[in-house]
């Protein structure tokens, strides 16, 4: 059997991809190496996440944002250093916070504010547990214990060999992680910087706990942030040389801990210990032939402000909808080309962003007078706008050639007239063109595509002076028009994203 898509690697990326190929009725295998998903790191307090606007947008226009795992309480932990703030923070760069009632949403001209919030906190394996149930409902076939140990790509599949067997499919697609043997077997080059700290997630007993101030710390040798009784995170400035170092053993911990807090605290217990690095690396395109890369396969970064899972998320909306219709057959020419031409940019701003954070949190005294300069930015209206719009991904936009503004932006959630929502019309997969003006010449025209798009004709109390917008399956604006929408340019809009029209359309 020939399924249409292989995905290597069934972590969060993998699982809501095969779920976007599914929606359009695709036939999709995932591979995944582990036996068993479940794991301590990704429990509380550890496998804490954040989903930003994009991510919950995303959410929203496939209907499952009522149906995400409960956020979990902040019953201490590494997350109440940030949740039992007096104030309530949207974030942080470098550990500098930015205050939600700091926040004006007013500057942001084409955001709404939609069902789907600006952020919320999951753990790592009830959400994976969802989308696995998700796919399993779909009809996703995962192999569990299935690891790739090669590839051999033809003009027509690619024949992927795991320690099961040989399973081919038409497209491959690597969701395995910074690791990945997908990417690796496919000679896709992986180019960055190397890393400057190793960072632990620990969790401790110590002897005196009361022997350390809770809450983050520069210290002349690194960074830590402890929150009682023994739950720690540390950044020691060693280049990374202790990162999957086995095993990280207490005597170590407590070495480390000396160091970077200059006390002599004694750890009688190590309970749980993880160690990761601000390594920032970037596969130089994320397509190779028949062979795609998403997430951590694509790009890797430091967990600073979690924006990794998002990324990897944004990944998938994006690739999804693309390569369901080129295997469909109605795509441009060009369409998957787009993946990475939208998606590589997004992902090197992200691990600048990364990089940044990393040059302020460096032991150093430029770096502490940069952060305090940067503390008094953020503490403005003005500073903590400008950080809550690239956080949260208010301010991504492709760049799609249009002229409007709009173009290229993640669509409005506008509540239309008919009392539905401009995501609620995105559920099916297909994309939408939202006719404001009931204009009867773009009703005949979009009914070519049929198939493929959605016609919708509501007036909108907000509707930011547009007459009609064309909105992509995965909710990006390629189209808009401010006067009467005309019907040629609509279809050439439409051509470029979806193709040719049905024929006697």
């Amino acid at each position: 059997m020939i399924h249409d898509v292989v995905i290597a690697g069934a972590g969060p990326v993998g699982l809501f991809l095969a779920c976007e190929l599914r929606l359009a009725g695709l036939s999709v295998l995932v591979l995944e190496q582990a036996e068993d998903p479940r794991s301590p790191m990704k429990r509380l307090p550890f496998g804490r996440r954040g989903l930003w606007v994009q991510t919950l947008e995303a959410f929203h226009r496939r209907g499952l944002l009522d149906e995400l795992p409960e956020p979990p309480s902040p019953q201490g932990g590494l997350a109440a250093h940030w949740q039992n703030q007096v104030r309530r923070p949207g974030g942080h760069f470098a550990g500098i916070p930015f205050e939600m009632d700091k926040v004006d949403t007013s500057a942001w001209p084409y955001y709404l504010p939609g069902a789907a919030g600006v952020g919320r906190s999951v753990e790592m394996e009830s959400f994976e547990a969802f989308l696995a149930a998700r796919a399993d409902a779909m009809g996703v076939e995962v192999r569990r214990g299935s690891a790739v140990e090669s590839i051999e790509s033809s003009d027509e599949d690619v024949a992927v060999r795991t320690v099961l067997g040989v399973v081919r499919g038409r497209w491959l697609v690597g969701c395995d992680g910074g690791r990945s043997a997908v990417r690796k077997a496919a000679g896709i080059a992986f180019v960055g910087t190397e890393p400057e700290f190793t960072g632990y997630f620990v969790d401790i007993e110590l002897a005196e706990p009361h022997a350390l101030q809770p809450g983050r710390h520069h210290t002349p040798t690194g960074m830590y942030t402890y929150t009682p009784p023994g739950m720690l995170v540390m950044a020691d400035f060693d280049g990374g040389a202790c990162h999957r170092m086995s095993p990280i053993t207490l005597d170590h911990v407590q070495t480390v801990l000396r160091r970077i807090t200059g006390t002599d605290v004694t750890v009688t217990a190590l309970r749980l210990a993880s160690t990761w690095t601000d390594r920032a690396f970037q596969a130089t395109t994320y397509r190779q032939g028949r062979v795609l890369l998403a997430g951590d396969a694509a790009h890797i970064h430091s967990p600073l402000g979690g924006q990794g899972l998002n990324l990897g998320l944004g990944d998938a909306m994006n690739l999804g909808w693309k390569l369901a219709a080129t295997l469909r057959g109605d795509a441009p020419d060009d369409l998957l080309d787009t993946y990475t031409r939208e998606r590589h940019p997004i992902g090197a701003q992200i691990l600048d962003w990364s990089r940044a954070q990393v040059a302020l949190m460096r032991p150093s005294p430029s770096s502490r007078a940069l952060g305090a300069i940067l503390r008094g930015v953020i503490d403005t209206p003005d500073g903590a706008t400008y950080f809550a719009e690239r956080m949260w991904g208010i301010s991504l936009r492709y760049d799609l050639g249009g002229t409007h503004p709009l173009v290229g932006r993640s669509a409005p959630d506008i509540a239309l007239a008919d009392g539905t929502r401009l995501g609620e019309h995105l559920r099916s997969g297909r994309g939408l063109m939202l006719d404001f003006s009931a204009n009867a010449s773009l009703q005949t025209m979009a009914s070519g595509w049929r198939d493929r798009l959605a016609y919708v004709a509501s007036d909108a109390k907000e509707r930011f002076g547009l007459s009609a917008m064309l909105v992509r399956p995965d909710g990006f604006v390629a189209w808009a028009a401010d006067g009467v929408a005309d019907a040629e340019e609509a279809a050439r809009a439409v051509a470029r994203w979806f193709g040719e029209p049905r024929q006697g359309g």
